[in-house]
């Protein structure tokens, strides 16, 4: 597993008030399908809703120490390394709690927490240019 982070995603309580709090703080957001994304240097910072993203990553929302409410994200170059990389995380005793499939969005990822419980998306999305040293850089949502 290449060293870096492609997206960090918030779980939110009203998608639309953080989004204008961030607006306001002069980042450009791009809303899609229920999230809203911010390019962020190199990788992508992510407002998606709290529960939505739980079930996204196969956790628990309603207990206060079931989700805290990030998912940290590695994008991939093929389906291929996502089931690589889920099969490495739980070689080194992650829990797997969203076995590697096809997403919503026409990707391919899987979710495993850490001995500490924080959920790590290991993601395919052939709509988002990933460079060769792994700097994400998110499309056009408006073309």
């Amino acid at each position: 597993m290449e060293q870096r982070i492609s997206l960090i995603t918030l779980g939110v309580a009203d998608l639309g008030r953080a989004k204008e709090f961030y607006e306001s703080l002069g980042w450009r957001g791009q809303e899609l399908e229920r999230t809203v994304f911010f390019q962020a240097g190199g990788s992508a910072f992510v407002l998606w809703g709290r529960e939505e993203l739980a079930a996204d990553c196969g956790l628990p929302a309603g207990r206060a120490d079931a989700f805290g409410g990030v998912c940290l994200a590695h994008n991939v170059r093929s389906r291929a390394e996502v089931d690589e990389l889920i099969a490495a995380a739980a070689r080194a005793g992650a829990t797997i709690t969203k076995p590697a499939g096809e997403t919503f969005y026409g990707g391919y990822a899987g979710v495993f927490t850490d001995p500490d419980g924080h959920p790590w998306e290991i993601a395919h999305n052939p709509g988002f240019t990933l460079a060769a040293d792994g700097t994400l850089t998110l499309p056009d949502f408006t073309a």
